[in-house]
């Protein structure tokens, strides 16, 4: 491959920045062998989409191959709220354990829970040698939260133990950081900049004019989450200034 000048530097995999989280939303096998033939070194995380891992056929397979390519691996965080609501927190951890896991999602987008209680999950899955991403912020966009709230939020579940906080935006793209159109909510952004280092967080970005946004903002090697797994390769282009809305930022 040629190599061009002002192209910015990637870390290699495993890496702590720069992640890229992609959506396997019930992928067969053969096209989950095909996304790793394509981009595999481009995928940091695959997260099992909402409740999909418990209806996806040969799930093991999967993780399987994943972690073979040096891709973190975890079960969406709405699963997680679904046995939490049904006070089946133990069978959650025998899930895990059971599908060899070494990462997971806390969250509570979806259901009521004291963050104290968040906290403690988080606190007690970090000292399982777990990978621990939680979740801030809403699914619905009806309900909006402070930037000081998102702040304090993401202080305490990294105090807890967390990885890295994913800052909420669901698959479409449409609530927490964005608004019901998918416009970034920039001020807050720039607010949680503030306070919590960028590389502790997990921007989700589906939409491609909010991957231009945190790229423009943060660099290439910022953290973005919920990338379509047809996105891969055209998220590693905008990361490289290769594609017309990044083409002058890394021009020297």
């Amino acid at each position: 491959m040629i190599n061009l000048p002002n192209i910015p530097q990637r870390p290699s995999k495993l890496r702590e920045e720069g992640l890229t989280m992609v959506m396997d939303k019930g992928l067969s096998n053969i096209e989950a062998e095909a996304l790793m033939d394509s981009s595999k070194e481009y995928i940091d995380i695959i997260k099992f989409g909402f409740g999909t891992a418990l209806v996806t056929n040969n799930i093991k397979d999967k993780i399987k191959l994943y972690k073979k390519n040096n891709i973190k691996v975890y079960l969406g965080g709405t699963l997680f709220e679904a046995f939490i609501i049904r006070n089946m927190f133990k069978e959650y951890c025998d899930l895990i354990t059971k599908l060899e896991l070494d990462t997971v999602e806390i969250s509570d987008g979806s259901i009521k829970m004291e963050h104290k209680q968040k906290c403690e999950y988080i606190n007690q899955l970090s000292n399982k040698n777990l990978n621990v991403f939680s979740e801030v912020g809403y699914k619905s966009s009806k309900k909006i939260m402070a930037p000081s709230k998102w702040i304090k939020l993401m202080e305490k579940e990294i105090e807890a133990g967390s990885w890295k906080v994913i800052a909420e935006a669901r698959e479409s793209g449409n609530v927490g950081l964005y608004r019901s159109g998918g416009e970034v909510r920039s001020d807050l952004i720039e607010e949680i900049l503030t306070r919590i280092p960028k590389n502790k967080i997990l921007w989700e970005a589906p939409q491609k004019t909010q991957q231009v946004f945190f790229i423009k903002l943060l660099g290439a090697n910022v953290n973005l989450g919920n990338i379509g797994t047809n996105d891969v390769i055209p998220l590693e282009c905008l990361r490289l200034g290769l594609r017309g809305d990044t083409f002058f930022n890394f021009i020297k």
